[in-house]
């Protein structure tokens, strides 16, 4: 695990130099590379705050490879890279660098940090007080546990490290930990940032209210884990925290169809719940999202053919249900995507559609609507997102009415019809919903969340889900799902591929077992590979 050590024992050192944000000038000093900072530098509530930033700064970071591994597996992104096509093709080896965690492992460390070091700076900063040291531990926590579960669901089983690197004489010959103890480990730390009820509901400024860990975002981050670990009651209490929320100053889920870009431009929505923020305007910050999903063909990333015909066949129901194709369509046209075209007119025959919700403005038009600056911000958490979790629990619970009536409530603000035309108010709306199998309401949710959340690096990580539950009953459908999707690669190939249930998740980087004795491969890429 030789690499882990560098890019822990370096992250701490690199704080001030990345964020400019030290309150000491003493911190720039050089030091020798195995003498760490830690006794010189946590003296001050700026301090603790400015590893805290770093978490974000690193998050940040992150997202394009937080993107590829959310999409390109999901049959709806798809990328004609090499070393993308690794990984949409089932065919990593240890050496892609996509199976790099690196980033991921430096905000973990800077959370780890935070909570090591923070309690102590209260003997040397009178002005640290107890609230303000527990709300930089919320949002540490948070950044630790959201980094565990997305290395969970991408290798299953990863090193837990809960503690920061301070110096030479710590061993980093660290066996991996199983997905039972991540899970748990995950739980531990939301549960203990809430208990401290120090987590905020707002900060001082909207952006920090969308762009920073508030209580919403830890409710949010419990009832993902839950979902995932099938915990259904538990998934659906915290999904209840947000949606039955009665707080002034709450995330909502918002159910005009006209609004629905205002979530991406200008962003930080009433819907969203936690979002990375890039302000080129006002601190120069970009991202290369624009690299990654460009109006051209030479996109990175490129939206796959079946994807296509669906956000066609959605766009035609829009038309058939009243709206026009001169301007936005509720999440579809000019919203999500734009046609090859450049205008509204071409999407009946367009043989390309490019993603617009990261690169359009509020002017209903691509003439002019394009983002002078990369800067969109990058959603982890939103309303709508919670309310398909708690669908998906519903339904495992049997409760399909009250999946129903989530499932509608997207589906309506999307533009569209109420699924199978069920009336959820009728009087024999539950007969109606009895008729339904558990697998058929399944798909529906994970077809209203892919086209919802399309680009945001949701739709591998649900056709997982889909998989793995229930001791793999739906394995055979998880398997055509993704054959359906993948347009880059022998379908026999990924069909026998996927047999082995080890080949969903990805290798461990390749320099770390060869230095970490104690870090076992997984077993599909040890014995094939």
């Amino acid at each position: 695990m030789n690499r882990i050590i560098q890019y822990i024992k370096g992250s701490l050192i690199s704080v001030m130099a990345i964020l400019s944000l030290t309150a000491c000038s003493d911190w720039l000093n050089v030091k020798p590379a195995d003498e760490q900072v830690t006794a010189d530098y946590w003296k001050s509530k700026e301090d603790v705050e400015a590893v805290v930033t770093s978490g974000y700064y690193y998050m940040r970071y992150a997202v394009p490879q937080i993107i590829k591994w959310g999409e390109l597996r999901g049959g709806t992104i798809y990328s004609s890279n090499v070393d993308d096509a690794k990984l949409q093709d089932f065919n990593m080896t240890a050496s892609n660098p996509l199976c790099d965690y690196s980033d991921l492992y430096k905000v973990i460390n800077m959370a780890n940090s935070v909570i090591l070091y923070a309690p102590g700076v209260r003997k040397t900063d009178d002005t640290y007080y107890e609230t303000v040291m527990n709300s930089h531990l919320c949002e540490a926590y948070f950044q630790r546990a959201y980094s565990y579960l997305l290395l969970l669901k991408n290798y299953k089983e990863v090193p837990l490290i809960t503690e920061p690197y301070v110096n030479d004489k710590q061993s980093f010959q660290i066996p991996k930990s199983s997905d039972t103890a991540i899970v748990a480990q995950i739980k531990q730390d939301v549960n203990t940032a809430i208990s401290t009820q120090a987590a905020k509901t707002t900060y001082e400024t909207s952006w920090q209210t969308k762009g920073r860990v508030t209580k919403w975002a830890l409710y949010a981050l419990m009832a993902d884990v839950c979902l995932w670990n099938e915990d259904y009651d538990e998934c659906i209490t915290y999904c209840d925290k947000i949606l039955k929320a009665t707080d002034s100053f709450r995330p909502v889920f918002m159910t005009n169809t006209a609004d629905w870009y205002s979530i991406f431009y200008p962003g930080n929505s009433n819907e969203s719940i936690f979002e990375l923020n890039w302000d080129y305007n006002t601190n120069q910050e970009t991202n290369n999202f624009s690299s990654l999903f460009s109006q051209s063909t030479s996109s990175r990333l490129k939206f796959t053919n079946r994807a296509i015909e669906k956000m066609r066949s959605e766009t035609k129901e829009l038309l058939a249900n009243g709206y026009s194709d001169d301007a936005r369509m509720g999440r579809m046209l000019l919203s999500t995507y734009v046609p090859e075209t450049g205008q509204t007119s071409g999407w009946e025959t367009a043989n390309n559609f490019y993603m617009w919700k990261y690169a359009g403005t509020d002017v209903q038009d691509i003439s002019g609507g394009t983002r002078t600056h990369q800067d969109a911000n990058f959603i982890i958490y939103r309303v709508a997102e919670i309310m398909m979790m708690k669908s998906q629990a519903e339904v495992m619970k049997g409760n399909y009415l009250e999946a129903v009536k989530l499932i509608n409530k997207l589906r309506n603000r999307a533009g569209l019809s109420d699924f199978n035309g069920i009336d959820t108010n009728a009087d024999d709306a539950q007969q109606q919903v009895n008729q339904l199998d558990e697998f058929t309401l399944l798909e529906e949710i994970l077809d209203q969340k892919e086209m919802e959340f399309v680009g945001e690096g949701k739709r591998w990580y649900d056709l997982l889900w889909m998989g793995k539950i229930s001791h793999g009953k739906y394995k055979k459908q998880f398997v055509s799902k993704v054959l359906e999707g993948n347009q880059t690669t022998n379908s026999s190939w990924i069909q026998s591929v996927l047999q082995d249930e080890n080949a969903w998740y990805m290798p461990l980087p390749e320099s770390d077992i060869q230095h970490n004795k104690l870090l076992i491969q997984n077993p599909y890429y040890s014995s094939t590979k």
